[in-house]
Protein backbone atom coordinates (compact mmCIF):
# COMPACT_ATOMS: atom_id res chain seq x y z
CA UNK A 1 0.00 0.00 0.00
CA UNK A 2 3.38 2.25 -0.01
CA UNK A 3 3.79 4.72 -2.58
CA UNK A 4 7.90 3.91 -2.48
CA UNK A 5 9.29 0.57 -3.15
CA UNK A 6 11.22 -0.01 -0.23
CA UNK A 7 10.87 0.71 3.35
CA UNK A 8 14.00 2.73 5.53
CA UNK A 9 15.91 2.19 8.15
CA UNK A 10 13.96 2.59 11.50
CA UNK A 11 10.12 2.43 9.99
CA UNK A 12 7.89 0.14 11.58
CA UNK A 13 5.81 -2.46 9.13
CA UNK A 14 3.48 -5.10 9.10
CA UNK A 15 4.95 -8.55 8.26
CA UNK A 16 3.52 -12.29 7.83
CA UNK A 17 6.05 -15.06 8.66
CA UNK A 18 6.30 -17.46 6.20
CA UNK A 19 8.82 -19.60 7.14
CA UNK A 20 10.31 -20.18 10.52
CA UNK A 21 14.29 -21.87 10.80
CA UNK A 22 16.46 -22.55 13.57
CA UNK A 23 18.22 -19.43 13.70
CA UNK A 24 16.09 -17.64 11.66
CA UNK A 25 12.38 -16.32 10.45
CA UNK A 26 11.56 -15.64 6.39
CA UNK A 27 8.50 -12.93 6.22
CA UNK A 28 7.03 -10.78 3.44
CA UNK A 29 6.03 -7.19 3.98
CA UNK A 30 2.16 -6.77 3.51
CA UNK A 31 2.81 -2.60 2.74
CA UNK A 32 5.42 -3.56 0.17
CA UNK A 33 4.04 -6.09 -1.98
CA UNK A 34 5.13 -9.12 -0.16
CA UNK A 35 8.71 -8.30 -0.07
CA UNK A 36 10.81 -10.59 1.57
CA UNK A 37 12.84 -10.14 5.20
CA UNK A 38 14.87 -11.67 7.52
CA UNK A 39 14.55 -11.87 11.40
CA UNK A 40 17.81 -13.89 12.67
CA UNK A 41 17.21 -15.24 15.80
CA UNK A 42 19.43 -12.71 17.99
CA UNK A 43 16.32 -9.98 16.72
CA UNK A 44 13.38 -12.02 17.70
CA UNK A 45 13.44 -11.69 21.58
CA UNK A 46 15.22 -10.19 23.83
CA UNK A 47 17.60 -12.62 25.86
CA UNK A 48 18.49 -16.27 25.78
CA UNK A 49 16.49 -18.08 23.36
CA UNK A 50 16.70 -22.11 22.92
CA UNK A 51 13.35 -22.61 20.37
CA UNK A 52 12.62 -20.06 17.99
CA UNK A 53 8.68 -21.12 17.54
CA UNK A 54 8.26 -20.60 21.15
CA UNK A 55 8.83 -16.68 19.97
CA UNK A 56 7.87 -16.96 16.77
CA UNK A 57 5.77 -19.37 13.84
CA UNK A 58 4.50 -19.28 10.21
CA UNK A 59 1.62 -17.69 9.67
CA UNK A 60 1.74 -14.85 12.27
CA UNK A 61 1.14 -11.55 11.98
CA UNK A 62 3.77 -9.41 13.34
CA UNK A 63 5.68 -5.61 13.35
CA UNK A 64 9.18 -5.77 13.03
CA UNK A 65 11.59 -2.59 13.29
CA UNK A 66 13.70 -2.49 9.75
CA UNK A 67 17.12 -2.32 10.52
CA UNK A 68 18.82 -2.50 6.85
CA UNK A 69 17.82 -2.28 3.29
CA UNK A 70 20.14 -3.45 0.49
CA UNK A 71 18.01 -2.30 -2.69
CA UNK A 72 20.84 -4.24 -4.60
CA UNK A 73 20.96 -7.43 -3.37
CA UNK A 74 16.91 -7.25 -2.43
CA UNK A 75 17.78 -7.61 1.42
CA UNK A 76 15.67 -6.25 3.95
CA UNK A 77 17.10 -7.25 7.68
CA UNK A 78 14.49 -6.69 11.00
CA UNK A 79 14.12 -6.92 14.25
CA UNK A 80 11.17 -7.76 16.19
CA UNK A 81 12.26 -7.62 19.64
CA UNK A 82 12.84 -3.77 19.24
CA UNK A 83 8.64 -3.15 18.96
CA UNK A 84 7.07 -2.54 21.90
CA UNK A 85 3.71 -3.42 22.86
CA UNK A 86 2.34 0.10 22.29
CA UNK A 87 4.13 0.40 19.36
CA UNK A 88 2.80 -2.55 17.74
CA UNK A 89 -1.20 -1.36 18.50
CA UNK A 90 -0.47 1.38 16.81
CA UNK A 91 1.40 -0.13 13.98
CA UNK A 92 -1.50 -2.91 13.34
CA UNK A 93 -4.61 -0.49 14.21
CA UNK A 94 -2.84 1.82 11.26
CA UNK A 95 -2.38 -0.90 9.25
CA UNK A 96 -5.89 -2.02 9.22
CA UNK A 97 -6.96 1.71 8.78
CA UNK A 98 -4.93 1.91 5.57
CA UNK A 99 -6.39 -1.54 4.27
CA UNK A 100 -10.21 -0.39 4.78
CA UNK A 101 -9.37 2.83 2.83
CA UNK A 102 -7.64 1.32 0.01
CA UNK A 103 -10.95 -0.57 0.02
CA UNK A 104 -12.91 1.99 0.01
CA UNK A 105 -10.64 3.51 -3.01
CA UNK A 106 -11.84 0.36 -5.12
CA UNK A 107 -15.51 0.92 -3.96
CA UNK A 108 -15.81 4.31 -4.97
CA UNK A 109 -14.10 4.15 -8.30
CA UNK A 110 -16.45 0.94 -9.31
CA UNK A 111 -19.39 3.41 -8.22
CA UNK A 112 -17.92 5.97 -10.89
CA UNK A 113 -17.78 3.12 -13.33
CA UNK A 114 -13.43 4.12 -13.58
CA UNK A 115 -12.30 0.75 -11.61
CA UNK A 116 -9.36 1.00 -13.79
CA UNK A 117 -8.59 4.13 -11.88
CA UNK A 118 -8.17 3.14 -8.72
CA UNK A 119 -4.04 2.94 -8.32
CA UNK A 120 -4.07 6.66 -10.28
CA UNK A 121 -6.82 7.51 -7.20
CA UNK A 122 -4.55 6.01 -4.57
CA UNK A 123 -1.20 7.53 -5.62
CA UNK A 124 -3.10 11.09 -6.26
CA UNK A 125 -4.23 10.86 -2.39
CA UNK A 126 -0.71 9.26 -0.96
CA UNK A 127 0.71 12.60 -2.51
CA UNK A 128 -1.85 14.69 -0.85
CA UNK A 129 -1.64 13.47 2.35
CA UNK A 130 0.63 11.02 2.62
CA UNK A 131 -2.01 7.94 4.22
CA UNK A 132 -4.87 7.12 2.75
CA UNK A 133 -7.32 6.94 6.24
CA UNK A 134 -6.68 10.67 7.32
CA UNK A 135 -7.80 11.41 3.76
CA UNK A 136 -11.44 10.44 4.11
CA UNK A 137 -11.58 11.85 7.66
CA UNK A 138 -10.83 14.94 6.14
CA UNK A 139 -13.26 14.20 3.39
CA UNK A 140 -15.87 13.37 6.46
CA UNK A 141 -14.82 16.96 7.77
CA UNK A 142 -15.13 18.89 4.57
CA UNK A 143 -15.80 17.08 1.64
CA UNK A 144 -15.21 18.16 -1.75
CA UNK A 145 -12.63 20.87 -0.74
CA UNK A 146 -10.79 17.85 1.21
CA UNK A 147 -10.20 16.45 -2.47
CA UNK A 148 -9.25 19.93 -4.19
CA UNK A 149 -6.15 19.53 -4.57
CA UNK A 150 -5.37 15.88 -5.82
CA UNK A 151 -5.78 15.24 -9.23
CA UNK A 152 -9.36 13.31 -9.00
CA UNK A 153 -12.26 13.68 -11.37
CA UNK A 154 -15.34 15.24 -10.21
CA UNK A 155 -17.47 11.71 -10.43
CA UNK A 156 -15.09 9.67 -8.53
CA UNK A 157 -14.54 12.38 -5.82
CA UNK A 158 -17.83 12.19 -5.44
CA UNK A 159 -17.86 8.81 -4.70
CA UNK A 160 -15.50 9.40 -2.44
CA UNK A 161 -17.32 11.35 -0.19
CA UNK A 162 -20.33 9.18 -0.35
CA UNK A 163 -17.94 6.09 0.65
CA UNK A 164 -16.30 8.17 3.38
CA UNK A 165 -19.85 9.23 5.11
CA UNK A 166 -20.68 5.97 4.52
CA UNK A 167 -17.92 4.13 6.67
CA UNK A 168 -15.81 6.92 8.69
CA UNK A 169 -17.08 7.93 12.23
CA UNK A 170 -14.75 10.62 13.61
CA UNK A 171 -13.84 10.04 16.40
CA UNK A 172 -14.87 12.87 19.33
CA UNK A 173 -14.70 13.59 23.27
CA UNK A 174 -17.11 14.65 25.95
CA UNK A 175 -16.70 16.91 28.82
CA UNK A 176 -19.10 19.00 31.24
CA UNK A 177 -19.66 21.19 34.43
CA UNK A 178 -22.57 22.73 35.84
CA UNK A 179 -23.78 26.28 36.04
CA UNK A 180 -25.26 27.86 38.78
CA UNK A 181 -26.83 31.24 37.78
CA UNK A 182 -29.16 33.23 40.09
CA UNK A 183 -30.20 36.61 40.86
CA UNK A 184 -32.76 38.85 42.65
CA UNK A 185 -32.70 41.78 39.66
CA UNK A 186 -36.72 42.09 38.88
CA UNK A 187 -34.64 41.14 35.15
CA UNK A 188 -33.88 38.22 36.07
CA UNK A 189 -35.14 36.14 33.84
CA UNK A 190 -33.96 38.40 30.94
CA UNK A 191 -30.67 38.11 32.79
CA UNK A 192 -30.45 34.43 32.80
CA UNK A 193 -31.69 34.06 29.09
CA UNK A 194 -28.89 36.11 28.25
CA UNK A 195 -26.32 34.60 30.39
CA UNK A 196 -27.53 30.90 28.62
CA UNK A 197 -27.17 32.79 24.96
CA UNK A 198 -23.20 33.52 25.86
CA UNK A 199 -22.24 30.42 27.21
CA UNK A 200 -23.12 28.77 23.63
CA UNK A 201 -20.48 30.92 21.82
CA UNK A 202 -19.10 29.54 18.43
CA UNK A 203 -16.59 27.55 18.86
CA UNK A 204 -14.33 26.00 15.25
CA UNK A 205 -15.13 22.45 15.74
CA UNK A 206 -16.77 22.10 19.41
CA UNK A 207 -20.58 21.95 19.91
CA UNK A 208 -21.94 22.95 22.99
CA UNK A 209 -25.54 21.92 24.50
CA UNK A 210 -26.97 23.23 27.72
CA UNK A 211 -29.22 21.32 29.80
CA UNK A 212 -31.95 23.05 32.53
CA UNK A 213 -31.75 20.74 35.60
CA UNK A 214 -33.84 22.61 37.46
CA UNK A 215 -33.10 26.49 38.42
CA UNK A 216 -30.43 27.91 39.12
CA UNK A 217 -28.57 24.79 37.90
CA UNK A 218 -27.97 24.02 34.47
CA UNK A 219 -25.54 21.69 32.49
CA UNK A 220 -22.90 22.98 30.40
CA UNK A 221 -21.77 20.02 27.68
CA UNK A 222 -18.97 20.24 24.88
CA UNK A 223 -18.25 17.72 22.21
CA UNK A 224 -15.60 18.17 20.34
CA UNK A 225 -12.61 16.33 18.39
CA UNK A 226 -10.01 16.22 21.23
CA UNK A 227 -9.57 17.48 24.94
CA UNK A 228 -7.80 20.52 24.20
CA UNK A 229 -10.34 21.95 21.92
CA UNK A 230 -13.26 20.99 24.43
CA UNK A 231 -11.56 22.33 27.45
CA UNK A 232 -11.08 26.02 25.84
CA UNK A 233 -14.60 25.82 24.94
CA UNK A 234 -16.01 24.76 27.58
CA UNK A 235 -14.03 27.05 29.93
CA UNK A 236 -15.27 29.87 27.50
CA UNK A 237 -18.81 28.81 27.55
CA UNK A 238 -18.67 29.14 31.15
CA UNK A 239 -16.37 32.18 31.98
CA UNK A 240 -19.34 33.73 29.66
CA UNK A 241 -22.31 32.88 31.16
CA UNK A 242 -21.45 33.59 34.86
CA UNK A 243 -20.15 36.67 33.76
CA UNK A 244 -23.10 38.37 32.90
CA UNK A 245 -24.35 37.32 35.90
CA UNK A 246 -21.55 39.37 37.94
CA UNK A 247 -22.19 42.58 35.68
CA UNK A 248 -25.68 42.70 36.38
CA UNK A 249 -25.21 41.99 40.63
CA UNK A 250 -26.16 38.66 40.79
CA UNK A 251 -24.47 35.03 41.37
CA UNK A 252 -22.93 32.92 39.03
CA UNK A 253 -20.49 29.88 39.29
CA UNK A 254 -19.27 27.03 37.38
CA UNK A 255 -18.33 23.77 38.68
CA UNK A 256 -16.49 21.19 36.65
CA UNK A 257 -17.01 17.73 35.90
CA UNK A 258 -14.35 15.05 35.81
CA UNK A 259 -14.14 13.20 32.63
CA UNK A 260 -15.47 9.94 34.55
CA UNK A 261 -18.84 12.63 35.03
CA UNK A 262 -18.47 13.51 38.81
CA UNK A 263 -18.08 17.08 40.15
CA UNK A 264 -14.38 17.88 40.34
Amino acid sequence: MQERQWPEAGELVVCTVENVKDFVAFVHLDEYNGREGLIPISEVARGWIKYIRDHIREGQKVVCKVLNVDTRKGHIDLSLKDVNEHQRREKIREWKNESKALKWIGFAAEAAGKPQETESVVSAIYREYGDLYSAFEEIVQNGMDALKDCEITDDIAQALITVAKDNVRIPTVTISGDLFLRTSNPEGVNIIRRALRSAQPKVDDAVIEITYLGAPNYRLKVTAGDYKTAEVALEKAANAATGVLKRADGEGKFTRRSRSGKVA
